[in-house]
């Protein structure tokens, strides 16, 4: 019996950890910078791997290292905190159906969701013989333990690393693109990758940069919304 579990464990980890690469790529880089940047604020890796493994706010954490360091404000905080994680309640309606009956690991899942998971769990279906549960459950814990070590690197490492760090945030967006490409590959995804695309831009063009990603989250949601059945349809017969 413990025999087939592990042997069914490690079928799940070859399916998965594939597909969790890129991510793997963007949140080491990532995690590092900020390790660094908290240990640089006099805070080390325990408060960076606390911060990441209980909060696990990704773009949060960062906001959050000028909150520690600045006088508390705790509406001002809740507000910040609304305003950067908002797009999280969008994604989070869009993967009910996917979440639906999958126990225990539930909680888990919807806890570490994160815009990279999203993207993962929302197109990916498991293969032959792995179970939908175990297959999203190891690319979210994966992806989890990722950030983890990441910000446990950046914050062992920092005091000794002394080259030019500007720009290193710059690996989120890259990720992004990366992620996007992937998901491009599959021509029943393409209708979906416009949607978001022509919605980024109004978004862009009406409400400015500084004040876009609500607004075109909300015409995203509304869209996909709106043309879900046309696009499941489509996407049957793409995959036929």
């Amino acid at each position: 019996m413990e025999e087939t579990k592990q042997h069914r464990r490690r079928a799940v980890l070859r399916a998965a950890f594939p597909a969790t690469v890129p991510v793997m790529t963007g949140f080491l880089c990532l995690g590092v910078a900020y390790g660094m940047l908290m240990q640089a604020e006099g805070y080390g890796p325990v408060w960076s791997v606390l911060m990441s493994a209980i909060a696990f706010g990704g773009s949060m954490q960062f906001v959050a290292i000028t909150l520690l360091t600045a006088a508390f404000d705790p509406i001002q905080a809740f507000l910040l905190s609304v305003m950067v994680n908002a797009r999280h309640m969008f994604y989070g309606l869009s993967l009910l159906d996917k979440y639906k009956g999958l126990g225990k690991v539930r909680p888990f899942l919807i806890y570490v969701l994160c815009d990279e998971t999203f993207s993962l769990v929302s197109t990916l279906e498991p293969p032959d013989g792995v179970a939908r549960k175990d297959f999203y459950f190891y690319i979210s814990l994966l992806d989890y333990l990722y950030w983890i070590a990441g910000t446990a690197l950046g914050g062992l490492v920092g005091n000794l690393i002394t080259f030019d760090t500007t720009g290193m945030d710059f690996a989120l967006t890259a990720l992004f693109v990366v992620l996007f490409l992937e998901q491009w590959k599959r021509p029943e995804n393409r209708p979906a990758g416009l949607i978001g695309i022509a919605c980024a831009v109004v978004g862009l063009v009406v409400f400015g940069p500084d004040n876009m990603v609500i607004p075109a989250m909300v015409l995203v949601l509304a869209v996909l919304l709106g043309g879900r059945r046309h696009l499941d349809r489509r996407g049957e017969e793409g995959a036929l």
